[in-house]
């Protein structure tokens, strides 16, 4: 009995001495991945094992030969234990980092949502409460001249038309994220796609006084669905023309990078705070108060805030694509990267 407690009393010392040793470096290990420490603590359990078997075989005072059964056999074990240890060790960590990241994921997801619900319910009062009243003021007969009356009604459609836009918006942003969103990819013309959002965006950068400048040439030809392309142009040409301020320059302009063509378009919004950046093409994100829309003629819709880069990330991330933002000298620019044809 007195051996069996002495065999145990030094095979836990070797224990100890190999676990505090592991305790000390996993402190000094604590900022590294998960994978780190599980490895440390798997060679640290077996080496106390391995560890233990030794010191009590050595005190055993086995022959040479047992003596290097017993190691070979412990040593055997140890590689088996490692081998099995590490693999399974490395799914636990990659399956705890994934479910992190899932759970991070969705509370931004939730976040979004919320951000997105009170945003959609701040821009419908105001323009449903106005409707309401001009409805109430032509039913009362409350205006009764003609000018008054076209006025109301010139607003109620203006006001239709800017919540029926919000809606295609949200409807465009729902089938992105649910990932029903179906592209038919041809080989569109880059040039003709900004020349139609030149056309279209022209009538309101002339009320802001406010210049589209581009390019005569070098338009490339880009693999894209292009209706898709063509609600990308539009949302960047209505963001930067809303942030611009009056008397400004907005900026169309392209090329051609080995398989990838790019389009950028530079507007005069002062810049955009550099904390600001990763956020501006999240839902309902409004960079303010660096980038302040100007006062008079408003966009209409959610193309130029809110909705308008969300869904312009969505639908080039659906193309394969890329698109980011940095900031210029008094504005920003925004790039799109898509494949080439």
């Amino acid at each position: 009995m007195r051996d069996l407690v002495l065999i145990f009393t030094i095979a836990l010392a070797a224990a100890l001495a190999v676990g505090v040793a592991g305790a000390l470096l996993l402190r000094r290990l604590r900022h590294t991945s998960i994978t780190v420490h599980l490895y440390v603590l798997l060679t640290v359990t077996v080496l106390a094992v391995v560890g233990g078997v030794a010191v009590v075989a050595e005190a055993m005072f086995l022959s040479p030969h047992d003596l290097e059964v017993v190691l070979i056999t412990v040593a055997a074990a140890a590689v088996v234990s490692l081998a099995v240890g590490g693999h399974f060790g490395r799914r636990l960590a990659a399956a705890a980092v994934w479910t992190a990241q899932a759970r991070d994921r969705e509370r931004q997801l939730e976040k979004g949502r919320r951000d997105l619900v009170a945003w959609v319910s701040h821009d419908l009062r105001t323009p449903l409460a106005g409707l309401r009243a001009m409805a109430e003021a032509l039913e009362d007969g409350v205006v009764h001249d003609p000018e008054t009356v076209g006025e109301y009604h010139r607003r109620i459609r203006t006001e239709t038309d800017r919540m029926t836009r919000l809606v295609d918006d949200l409807f465009e942003l729902s089938r992105i994220n649910a990932g029903a969103l179906r592209l038919s990819l041809t080989a569109v013309p880059l040039g003709e796609v900004v020349s139609d959002a030149l056309a279209t965006t022209a009538p309101l950068a002339a009320a802001r006084r406010i210049r589209l400048v581009a390019a005569e040439s070098g338009w490339p030809t880009v693999v894209a669905s292009e209706p898709e392309l063509a609600r990308v142009v539009g949302n960047l040409l209505l963001n930067a023309v809303r942030y611009t301020p009056e008397d400004g320059t907005v900026r169309v302009e392209a090329g051609r990078e080995r398989d990838a063509a790019w389009l950028a378009v530079t507007d005069g919004c002062g810049g955009i705070p550099a904390s600001d950046l990763p956020r501006l093409f999240d839902v309902a994100f409004r960079g303010e108060p660096a980038r302040t829309p100007g006062q008079g003629v408003g966009v209409g819709g959610s193309a130029s805030g809110g909705l308008g880069l969300a869904i312009v990330h969505g639908l080039v991330e659906a193309h394969g694509g890329h698109v980011d933002v940095q900031n210029t000298v008094g504005g920003c620019r925004f790039v799109v990267r898509l494949t080439a044809a």
